[in-house]
């Protein structure tokens, strides 16, 4: 085979890698949060990148004594870089603790998403 061609296979099998990932980055986002908000630690770390995932278990661990809810998410796309998609959330969490009601607002941190083994994962915030 042509060098030409190899490079072109190559370059094909990439671009269908990528459009067979599963779901969006919004959704894993939302996944992501949904998992905090359940006091799941074990859907935390796997809907988040290998790089993420000790982080993962750290914020969903900090909700295992509270009682949790979710008002309002919403996610969607909103730009990309070579590595990220980068998602903006609507909506808060809700953490009673103790009676004491902290709510953590959504839209104030920008998350970063990215294909890893042909799926959408979390994989941190955006620094602002």
């Amino acid at each position: 085979m042509r060098p030409t061609r190899i490079l072109l296979i190559i370059l094909f099998s990439q671009i269908l890698i990528g459009c067979s990932s599963s779901g969006s980055a919004s959704q894993a986002i939302e996944g992501y949060i949904r998992a905090l908000a359940e006091k799941d630690v074990v859907a935390a770390t796997t809907s988040s990148c290998l790089a993420w995932e000790e982080a993962a278990f750290a914020e969903a661990s900090s909700f295992e004594a509270v009682e949790v809810k979710i008002e309002g998410l919403s996610c969607t796309d909103s730009d990309s870089d070579s590595i990220y998609t980068f998602v903006e959330c609507e909506g808060k969490i809700i953490a009673n603790y103790g009676g004491e009601l902290q709510d953590i607002n959504l839209s104030q941190r920008t998350y970063q998403a990215l294909i890893e083994q042909g799926e959408w994962k979390m994989c941190g915030y955006a620094s602002n």
